[in-house]
């Protein structure tokens, strides 16, 4: 056999080589694709939605259907968001600025309902706002702080079980998420969620009622505190 022919056949075989392994790559993904790792979650999501019927979500369960008149069993950007936020086992810290969405105040009502720890911060100035929810969220029981600072509590973020990151430019109110051109991004990487519950919990700490008190009997003058 002459070198030219070896040459190709070791080619020739090289080729199939290579060929059988994709094939067998993607065979194997085709009927095994939740064993693939892909890595910690990332999606994103981008508004306006389509608004939809979110009433599965709440009761999926249920057997009968839901009468409305929105497009049902769709999955839009707000859908996602809401799936995200009810997947709570174990805890849920919300800091957000303006909360005024009711799916979303049902959402975390409903976690409230199953038991699930959960604290909220929110700005102070914006709990006023007419449509709030969180008039009606302390009412049921759920721990929320107010920030009072000179300047705004801008943030808008969540994480759910301590482990999963929500944040981006989106309020939790109905104009956000149906008419603004907002962006969250989901994110399950240690790297990017353990400096948010960082901050939260900073954030937590300062807003601390008990504390403000304590500080603001020290700022006063003696005479007036005896």
């Amino acid at each position: 056999m002459s070198v030219v022919q070896m040459v190709k056949i070791v080619g020739l075989g090289a080729v199939a080589l290579t060929l059988s392994v994709e094939w067998l790559g993607w065979l194997f993904c085709r009927l095994w694709p939740r064993k693939i790792s892909r890595g910690p979650l990332k999606e994103v999501f981008f508004f306006p939605t389509e608004v939809a019927c979110t009433e599965r979500l709440f009761t999926p369960n249920s057997p009968f259907p839901c009468p409305c008149p929105l497009p049902h069993n769709i999955n839009t950007s707000f859908t996602r968001l809401l799936g995200h936020i009810l997947s709570a086992s174990s805890s849920l810290d919300l800091c957000v600025f303006a909360f005024t969405n009711l799916d979303l105040s049902r959402a975390v009502l409903a976690l409230h309902t199953r038991g699930i720890p959960i604290r909220i911060l929110t700005d102070m100035d914006y709990t006023l706002i007419t449509g709030s929810q969180i008039g009606a969220i302390r009412r049921a029981g759920i721990c929320v702080r107010c920030d009072s600072g000179a300047v705004h509590m801008h943030h808008k973020f969540a994480v759910v079980d301590g482990r999963r990151l929500i944040t981006g430019s989106l309020n939790w109110t109905l104009t956000a998420i149906q008419s603004n051109k907002e962006n969250i991004l989901v994110t399950e990487e240690p790297d990017l969620v353990l400096p948010f519950i960082t901050e939260f919990q900073r954030l937590w700490d300062v807003n601390d009622p008990a504390r403000r008190h304590l500080l603001s009997i020290a700022e006063k003058p003696a005479s007036l505190v005896l």
